[in-house]
């Protein structure tokens, strides 16, 4: 009679299969974006990736023309040593005149080469500049051109007067691809006078 009480439990196979039947199926949560959005990531960044390669390459030939200098200030400072030396050892008038000369040339010549490497020192610096410029302005003007597109034309004006007239003359006059688009430059202006 024990027996007879007990009543089967389902077992607990039968038990997953009726709980996997009464959940309905959910619709996707994430629709992926268009592609056009994901072509505009990919050219931001290449574009991204381009001017850190070229800030990359800036720094590194300063680091070489930084060092170069410093050789030849130590090549200057030997030449001088040098020259002392010389005149410690109580050579002739004549050769400390004639090795004096050729100092001063050397030194003449370093002069003129540590000029030269400071002034490109400067160009160097000064192209890093507009580089990190222009790097900021195609920051600016991504948000800008992704509020145009979305028509948040309110937000638009508001990016362009943060971003003012410095950086939006650093934008790229010259488009990066060759499919006959616009410039960044000229995109902007397109967007200025739309929305202005």
């Amino acid at each position: 009679m024990k027996n007879d009480e007990r009543t089967p439990s389902p077992s607990p196979e039968k038990q997953t299969t009726t709980a996997e039947k009464e959940e309905p199926k959910k619709a996707p949560a994430y629709v992926p974006p268009a592609t056009k959005e994901k072509r505009q990531k990919s050219v931001f960044k290449y574009i991204t990736i381009l001017f850190a390669a070229a800030f990359v390459l800036m720094l590194v030939a300063f680091m070489m023309e930084r060092r170069q200098n410093e050789q030849v200030v130590d090549s200057l400072n030997q030449s001088v040593s040098g020259l002392r030396e010389s005149l410690s050892n109580m050579q002739s008038a004549q050769d400390i005149y004639d090795e004096n000369m050729e100092l001063i040339e050397q030194i003449n010549e370093l002069q003129s080469e540590n000029d030269r490497l400071t002034n490109e020192n400067r160009d160097l610096s000064n192209s890093q500049k507009n580089s990190e410029k222009s790097v900021e302005a195609m920051g600016w003007f991504w948000q800008i051109d992704e509020a145009y597109v979305l028509g948040k034309y309110s937000l638009c004006r508001s990016l362009i007067d943060q971003m003012g007239d410095e950086l939006a003359a650093a934008l790229p006059t010259e488009a990066v691809t060759d499919n006959g688009r616009f410039s960044p430059a000229d995109r902007y202006q397109e967007i200025y006078d739309a929305v202005y």
